[in-house]
């Protein structure tokens, strides 16, 4: 059996190894959603996971303005602006106004924009039940310490972070 010590350093150890996975697969993910656009006839200019996302945020929540996307996905409206314009650009979404809001810009999806949408919606259905089939190998206690570990992983991104002090 480890040592506290030891094991907090085998959890590090495992941690930094599933951070590489994680990586590698949403590559795969990203290389796989492309080769089905492509299959589908549908082209893309912008093809980073981020801008699937923000499709998928739009598609739920349509018609939506970029202060709504940015909390939902947890990003910077800066993020938001750069990501919406290669995707107005791409023609996967569009831009409006409401009648009783003239200042505020709206995005909805546009036909290509809700293919693809369909299309990640259906990719994410097959990797959550994959997921979901794996987690029942798991008991009550074990995916609660799970969640808890995931979540203070979350939490506390910004304070993991290294900076230049932290060398010298």
């Amino acid at each position: 059996m480890h040592s506290s010590e030891g094991l907090k350093r085998l959890l590090y150890d495992r941690f930094l190894h599933l951070s590489h996975l994680v990586e590698e697969t949403f590559a795969t993910e990203m290389d796989a959603f492309t080769d089905l656009t492509q299959k589908h006839g549908i082209t893309l200019t912008s093809t980073s996971l981020t801008s699937i996302h923000v499709i998928d945020c739009i598609g739920k929540h349509e018609p939506v303005n970029s202060t709504t996307i940015a909390e939902a996905m947890k990003l910077s409206k800066a993020s938001i602006t750069k990501i919406s314009a290669k995707l107005l650009q791409d023609g996967c979404i569009k831009r409006s106004r409401m009648n009783d809001n003239k200042k505020e810009i709206y995005f909805s999806l546009t036909p290509k924009g809700r293919q693809l949408f369909e299309l990640h919606a259906r990719m994410h259905e097959n990797l959550e039940q994959k997921f979901i089939e794996k987690m029942s190998e798991f008991s009550e206690p074990e995916m609660q310490a799970s969640l808890k570990f995931i979540q203070m992983m979350i939490d506390e991104n910004t304070t993991l972070h290294l900076t230049l002090s932290d060398f010298e």
